[in-house]
């Protein structure tokens, strides 16, 4: 196995967890909405989820470990990312700051912060700002 091989096998591991963890967090209230399913298909997409490994995580997304970022600055860079898909798709309406205040609790960000991070994260999506902007005005407020 070359190397890149290696990295990529991480890469896809490190994308099916975080997909098993968003999984999880839409079957909270025991099942997902039509509007979470499209959310979850275009997720899917993104993170080159094959069709069969996403049957298989909707089955048993506890079957694929968690892989949380431990440093800060990936925690922000998945909610960056993870914003711009909620906001930008609007496939879940008014559901889309319910599902990121839940992402973001999954993410490791703080409970009693969540709300003014989702707030400021569409707001800044809203200003279409690149990740490093992003980063750096959520930073302080995520600590």
């Amino acid at each position: 196995m070359s190397f890149s091989d290696l990295f990529d096998s991480e890469f896809k591991q490190r994308n099916k967890g975080h997909f098993a963890a968003i999984v999880r967090v839409a079957l909270v209230d025991g099942n997902i909405s039509p509007e979470e399913k499209k959310f979850l298909d275009k997720l899917s997409r993104n993170l080159e989820i094959s069709e069969l490994e996403y049957e298989e995580i909707l089955e048993n997304p506890l079957k694929y470990p968690i892989n949380p970022p431990h440093l800060h600055v990936q925690r922000l860079e998945r909610l960056y990312d993870l914003a711009r898909m909620v906001h930008i798709e609007h496939h879940l309406g008014d559901k889309q700051d319910i599902l990121l205040r839940k992402i973001s609790l999954a993410l490791g960000f703080a409970p009693d912060k969540v709300n003014t991070i989702v707030d400021k994260a569409f707001t800044l999506v809203d200003k279409k700002v690149d990740s490093e902007t992003f980063i750096t005005e959520m930073e302080h407020l995520s600590k």
